[in-house]
């Protein structure tokens, strides 16, 4: 009999142990993500329930992401994918995860078949890994694998990797990226790609007429707009130089609410977005596409993106830049000046709460690190001495006795973490203008 207790005493311990075991785990289990045709269009259902995406390219962040309204971060690839997915479960949010998905414009050969199924292969190692995770919204299949592309085979490919996606993972949809809207990709994808459940464009300068552009293009079913934000590099004014115009803060929070408006939010195939570029990069120049600067301050499209998720303004807004000039003229002027002169630079900038403005002034060649699709660009380095400030809006630029092309940038801050700025392109040479 006391053998006997002593196996009922082992056995219980046994059990009562696996049981704490199993208990102490945290318990990670799939939120299902359905994409569901309405009598007028197309909605994302999450765990049953309507789920509209108001999301953000980056995982930089994320905590502010979260508590002004946004609900979703998408990736360009898995690298450290359980970290991310785990800050944004703590958090509330949802990810879009990208697959890095090889792209013929960096060399990859869609006839090579053996390549293309190892690449499935690590794919489905991927997928298998952050499949369950309760974060996980959908899969995102490459990156504008059309930019610069000649070989449909490519969508074989994402046909196949979308298939092995549902294989292996019954409860998320799998999409593929996009630029732009383009009849020839949507018939390809049509035909070639029956396995994705929706579509992804990424639009810039042209977001309003996205509804109309997918309906041109024959595409009848779900999408979303993985990138959008301010006009493009490549679609705004360039100077003779080739140096491309770019907005201000304020010009960039005008446009990215109308085109907002005009589109996304009315159009009832679309299921929602994620604004580009939730962080700060260098892309033609430092502050173009991030919402943020390089020490994390926020320009007035972050205040725009809280209005369109809540419908309410932040209490304390971003300064607003109305003009920038240099030589007295703005940036679309094709601006020359003389080497070794001085001219003066002029911002208007207010703020909504009437805080306190600080200016920190830049001068930087003109990049020629100048890459495509949002490929890695090496910030120019700045070049000092060349300016001096007596007060918050005006400036003084001895430039540069080097003849070429240049930049000078303005940051305005109002000292709680919220920040103006604007840039102007001019070209140095003997005979200016």
């Amino acid at each position: 009999m006391m053998k006997n207790f002593r196996k009922f005493s082992f056995s219980a311990i046994m059990c009562c142990g696996l049981f704490i075991s199993a208990y102490a785990q945290p318990v990670t289990a799939p939120l299902p993500v359905k994409v569901v045709a309405g009598k007028q269009g197309f909605n994302l259902t999450r765990a049953g329930k309507p789920y509209f995406i108001k999301g953000a390219g980056g995982t930089n962040y994320s905590d502010r992401l979260a508590s002004y309204g946004g609900n979703s971060l998408r990736t360009w690839d898995s690298r450290n994918g359980q970290d991310v997915l785990d800050k944004a479960q703590k958090l509330g949010l949802s990810v879009t995860m990208g697959l890095n998905v090889a792209r013929e414009r960096h060399g990859f050969n869609y006839d090579d078949t053996a390549a293309v199924h190892q690449q499935l292969e690590r794919l489905r190692q991927e997928v298998r890994k952050y499949k369950n995770h309760p974060a996980l919204l959908i899969w995102g299949i490459g990156n504008e694998l059309n930019l610069q592309y000649k070989n449909p085979k490519v969508w074989d490919a994402v046909n196949d990797i979308a298939k092995m996606i549902h294989q292996e993972d019954p409860n998320h949809p799998a999409t593929t990226m996009l630029a732009g809207v383009n009849k020839r990709e949507v018939d390809y994808i049509k035909v070639r790609c029956p396995n994705l459940d929706l579509l992804s464009v990424q639009v810039y300068g042209g977001l309003a007429k996205v509804p109309q552009q997918m309906l041109d293009a024959g595409w009848q079913g779900a999408y979303m707009v993985t990138e959008w934000g301010p006009t493009g590099h490549w679609e705004g004014p360039q100077t003779p130089w080739k140096a491309s115009v770019e907005e201000t803060s304020s010009e960039k929070a005008a446009v990215y609410k109308s085109r907002y408006e005009a589109s996304i939010k009315q159009d009832k195939h679309c299921v929602g977005s994620y604004v580009f570029l939730w962080g700060q990069k260098q892309e033609r120049t430092p502050t173009w596409y991030g919402l943020f600067t390089e020490a994390g301050e926020e320009n007035e499209v972050v205040d725009v993106m809280q209005y369109l998720w809540t419908g309410s303004w932040p209490k304390n807004r971003a300064p607003h830049i109305s003009s920038f000039l240099l030589n007295g003229k703005p940036a679309a002027d094709n601006i020359f000046l003389q080497p070794g002169k001085s001219y003066n630079a002029v911002a208007a900038v207010t703020d909504p709460n009437q805080d306190k403005l600080t200016t920190r002034w830049e001068l930087l060649p003109e990049s020629t690190d100048l890459k495509e699709g949002g490929d890695h660009e090496s910030r120019p380095q700045p070049i000092n001495g060349l300016l001096s400030s007596a007060v918050t809006n005006k400036a003084i630029l001895k430039t540069p006795e080097k003849e070429g092309a240049y930049r000078l940038f303005v940051y305005v801050s109002d000292g709680h973490n919220k920040v103006a700025t604007a840039n102007i392109p001019f070209y140095v040479r003997a005979a200016a203008q």
